[in-house]
């Protein structure tokens, strides 16, 4: 049996960040949880030569950067 590489542990913890990223219920959370999980996608991508896995991820990392912005600009809602 084959051990794995590096690079496919980083693919299975950027799945498992992508999973708990879906499981948050605070939005900017979400955001983090899921850039960070789309960043390691772009390592993995861009390691096993799957650029449009890269790619992809590269985007989604943009938009989630591009919202996590957005959010932390909005005034906080008066509680």
């Amino acid at each position: 049996m084959e051990m794995a590489t590096i690079w496919e542990w980083v693919g299975y913890l950027a799945s498992v960040v992508v999973a708990i990223s879906l499981m948050m219920a605070n939005i900017k959370k979400l955001r983090w949880w899921n850039l960070v999980g789309a960043a390691l996608f772009v390592a993995y991508g861009l390691a096993i030569d799957a650029y449009p896995v890269a790619l992809v991820n590269f985007f989604i990392v943009l938009i989630d950067a591009y919202y996590l912005v957005k959010l932390y600009r909005e005034p906080e809602p008066n509680s």
